[in-house]
C-alpha cells in the first residue's frame, strides 16, 4: 500500500500549464525528498504515480520529473515495468560519504584546534548546552537538527567553501542512515563524542581533536554496519544473515 505523504497545498486546482511545470516539479520534489529522508516513506517502499498525481493535484509529468532527479539524488529507483520505489540504502555509498567526512572533518578540527579561535568555543559550547537539554528531553527531531548544527558550526569555521560543500554533500547522502540510527542511546553517545572533540579545541590539540572526530565517525559507522546486519531488507546490497539452522 502507497505510504500518505503530507504535501504542501495543492495548486488550487488549476490545470497545470508548460510555465507552471516547474513550480509544480520543485513542489512535488520538496515533498518527497522530505518524505523519504525523514523515513515517512521507508526505504524500498512503492510509489504509486497516480496517487502521488492526485496527492499533489498535478499532472503525471511534474512527478515523473521529480523521479528522475530523485532517482538522480539515490532516493528513488525508478522502474517502468514494476513501478518507483523509495531506494534502498547502498551500504557502499555510505561507507564512502562516511570515509570522506572523516577525512576532511578530522583535519578540520585538527586545524581549528591550532587556531585555538574562543568565538568558535563559545557558539560550540551553546551548542552542546542545547544537545545536552534535547538528550535529557527525548527530543529526536531537536537532537537532529543541532547535530547538524554542530558539525556545520565546526566545518564552516575553516572558511574552505569547497571543502564544506563536500562535506555537506556527503552529509545530505547520510540523513536516512543518521534518522535510522537516532535512538536516545545513540544520541547520548553522539553528545558524549561531541564533548569529546570540543575539549580537543579547548585544549589547542589538533591530535586529539582529529582522534576524536575519528571516533564519532566510526562508532557511527560500526552501529550501522550492525544495523545492517540485523535489518538487511532496508539496504540494497547487504546479504540477508544466514539462518543459523541452515548451516
Amino acid at each position: 500500500m502507497p505510504h500518505t505523504i503530507r504535501s504542501h497545498s495543492p495548486l488550487n486546482g488549476r490545470a497545470n500549464t508548460p510555465r507552471s511545470y516547474g513550480g509544480a516539479t520543485e513542489r512535488v520534489v520538496e515533498a518527497l525528498r522530505e518524505a523519504i529522508v525523514t523515513l515517512e516513506i521507508p526505504p524500498g517502499a512503492p510509489l504509486d504515480k497516480a496517487v502521488l498525481t492526485a496527492r499533489f493535484g498535478v499532472s503525471r509529468f511534474p512527478v515523473a520529473e521529480a523521479f528522475t532527479r530523485l532517482k538522480a539524488e539515490g532516493l528513488v529507483d525508478v522502474r517502468p515495468q514494476s513501478g518507483s520505489t523509495a531506494s534502498l540504502i547502498r551500504l557502499a555509498d555510505v561507507r564512502e560519504n562516511m570515509f570522506l567526512r572523516r577525512a576532511l572533518e578530522g583535519e578540520a578540527v585538527a586545524l581549528l584546534a591550532s587556531r585555538n579561535d574562543a568565538a568558535l568555543l563559545v557558539e560550540v559550547d551553546r551548542n552542546l548546552r542545547y544537545q545536552k537539554s534535547a538528550v535529557e528531553a527525548g527530543d529526536r527531531p531537536g537532537f537532529h537538527r543541532l547535530d547538524l548544527e554542530f558539525h556545520d558550526l565546526l566545518v564552516s569555521a575553516v572558511g574552505y567553501p569547497r571543502m564544506r560543500a563536500t562535506v555537506e554533500h556527503a552529509r545530505l547522502a547520510l540523513d536516512r542512515v543518521r534518522r535510522l540510527l537516532g535512538t536516545p542511546r545513540r544520541h547520548a553517545l553522539t553528545y558524549a563524542e561531541h564533548c569529546a572533540i570540543v575539549e580537543a579545541l579547548r585544549n589547542a590539540a589538533p591530535d586529539a581533536a582529529r582522534a576524536a572526530m575519528a571516533v564519532h565517525i566510526d562508532s557511527v559507522m560500526s552501529e550501522l554496519e550492525a544495523f545492517a546486519v540485523a535489518k538487511p531488507e532496508v539496504f540494497a546490497d547487504r546479504e540477508p544473515a544466514a539462518d543459523p539452522l541452515q548451516v
